[in-house]
């Protein structure tokens, strides 16, 4: 099954745009669990627990497990995934960017070594950047096009003069990933709920592309807005999934000992919020 196929199945099963970001950070962990990085595992799998009938994927972070030398417990969580919710695609939220050689075990790292079912990737390097990870047929890769940063305007936001029409940064990288990038229909782009009108603008460009949005939640990405500039309706059969992450604002719902239910009831809130605006 491919990612997309996975994608489409738990959307399904599910009824649910809503991806929960695992972004553990342990000075943040309930009082019982508060500071220690050794429980990072406990927190997350309590949380996908929680939660795996409410979402559509799931999305670790993996710089908050290497930060905490916990790359072990990130293994065994994503096992821990795939036997709760085999239903539920992974996006390992890695950022990768590199060419050649390197790539190509970035590659290995997110999808041998963690058995993910997709990766975000940055396309700044090129398309040589973005290949080694095409060879896994099946899999994802979500480009960064316009993210919910402020600093996204740097670069993002700047026009190019040197292509025809003078695409703005964000949308040259929408047009290649639809087009001549997207050899296998792999890959898809990541923007951010922050910027609702952007949203608009590269579903409009990239129609047929899954886009994963980051932002709801504690970073003010507005749901409604998310929905209604990167939904489209199911019967057009040429329109890409959204997944829209939420993650600090369901991980740290109650920071007392009924964190994972809480979690849920703020996954379960979410993921009604989504389906109500996408009608």
């Amino acid at each position: 099954m491919t990612f997309l196929d996975m994608l489409g199945a738990a959307e399904r099963q599910n009824q649910s745009l809503l991806c929960v970001g695992l972004d553990p950070d342990p000075a943040k962990f309930p009082a019982h669990l508060r500071g220690d990085a050794s429980r990072i595992y406990d927190f997350c799998a309590a949380i996908v627990e929680a939660t795996a009938d409410t979402v559509i994927a799931f999305k670790p972070q993996i710089a908050y497990f290497a930060a905490h030398r916990a790359e072990d417990q990130l293994e065994r969580l994503m096992a821990h995934m795939r036997a709760v919710a085999p239903q539920v695609p992974v996006i390992l939220d890695a950022k990768r960017g590199d060419i050649g050689s390197t790539a190509e075990q970035y590659a290995i790292e997110a999808f041998e070594r963690y058995g993910a079912d997709a990766v975000t990737l940055s396309p700044f390097m090129g398309f040589d950047s973005v290949q080694p990870y095409l060879a896994y047929h099946g899999k994802g890769a979500f480009l960064l096009c316009r993210t919910s940063n402020p600093g996204g305007d740097d670069l993002q936001s700047q026009r190019l003069a040197s292509v025809d029409g003078q695409p703005l940064l964000y949308e040259h990288v929408a047009r290649l990933a639809q087009g001549p990038w997207n050899l296998n229909g792999q890959l898809g782009l990541v923007v951010g709920a922050t910027y609702p009108d952007e949203i608009e603008r590269v579903r409009e460009i990239a129609p047929t592309l899954p886009l994963l949005i980051p932002g709801v939640g504690a970073q003010g990405g507005d749901a409604v807005a998310t929905i209604r500039a990167g939904y489209r309706r199911q019967g057009d059969t040429t329109t890409g999934p959204v997944i829209v992450n939420s993650s600090r604002a369901i991980l740290y719902a109650s920071s007392g000992d009924d964190f994972a239910a809480a979690a849920r009831r703020e996954a379960l809130r979410t993921r009604d919020v989504l389906e109500a605006a996408r009608g």
